[in-house]
Parts: C-alpha cells; structure tokens; sequence
C-alpha cells in the first residue's frame, strides 16, 4: 500500500511537500448549483433584491474564495492564481423551481494543482447566493459540487465522465 502523503512519520497531518514538483500550467473546473423559487428567480434576474446584485457579489465572493483557499483548507498550500472565472446559467424545472448553475474556472502556473480553489470558489459562489436570498426563502437548496475537470501535473487530467 501506497503510504499517505499527507501523513509523517508518527501519523500525523502534515502539508505536502512541492519542492522538487515542476511548475505547469495548471486548471480546474468545478460545478455547483441551487434550486430557487420561482419568486427568487425572478427578483435575481430582475435584480430586486434588497442587498443588491446577487450574481455580481456572489461572483466577487466565488473569486475570493478561490484566493483564500489556503486558508480555509488546511492542507492546502498558498497558491499565485493566474485566473479565476465563474459562469451563472438558468435552467428552468418543473413546479416553477429554478436552477441556478456556477461554473467555476481556475488556473495557475505552479507545482501543485487548483482542484480545490475551484472546488471553494463554487462552494463560497452558492452560498453567498444563499446568504443574501434567505430572507425571500430559507428553503434554498444547494446542489452537489463536484469537480469538472483537472489539467496538469504529475497525475495528468481528469475529465468526470457523463456531465
């Protein structure tokens, strides 16, 4: 068996080390979603909301969150993002629900990969989302988040299959 990297030697956490990891572009891409009235739908959209652009905030937090990773996520290491971009996309359900959709979309140039930037920044995106809706309607559901696809490093690329 192949032995944790993120353990020392007496079975603790410890942070990986990059050191010798060679630098490549690297990129991920990770989805979320919430499923919305159709009340709340229409004020996001027709930006009604009383604490303002929904969209707008929850994309500058989604982009916040993919920076401050590190912070949040132990084992995380600082990283030097050299871009980060978030996508919203309606679709309409039945019973006159919504689904909001977040693409998230991050990259760098470094040694060690932004799975989990991109994995924050669609998490931190809904629930800002959720923050600023649930006086309209606590009963907002957040969807499954999951990671898209990876590029670079040792590992090589992920592509989930059938999204």
């Amino acid at each position: 068996m192949d032995k944790l990297t993120h353990m020392n030697e007496q079975g603790r956490a410890k942070m990986v080390d990059i050191t010798e990891k060679g630098e490549t572009l690297r990129t991920a891409h990770a989805k979320t979603s919430l499923f919305l009235s159709k009340e709340l739908y229409e004020n996001i959209t027709n930006l009604k909301m009383k604490k303002g652009d929904v969209l707008a905030v929850a994309q500058v937090a989604g982009i916040m969150g993919a920076k401050k990773t590190s912070d949040i996520i132990p084992m995380c290491h600082p990283l030097q993002l050299t871009g980060v971009d978030i996508q919203f996309n309606w679709n309409e359900m039945e019973n006159e629900q919504y689904e909001l959709k977040i693409d998230t979309f991050v990259k760098t140039k470094g040694s060690t990969g932004v799975e989990m930037e991109a994995l924050t920044a669609a998490s931190v995106c809904a629930l800002t989302v959720y923050d600023m809706c649930k006086a309209v309607d606590k009963g907002i559901v957040i969807g499954q988040t999951y990671l898209v696809q990876k590029t670079g490093g040792k590992s090589g690329d992920f592509t989930r299959q059938g999204v």
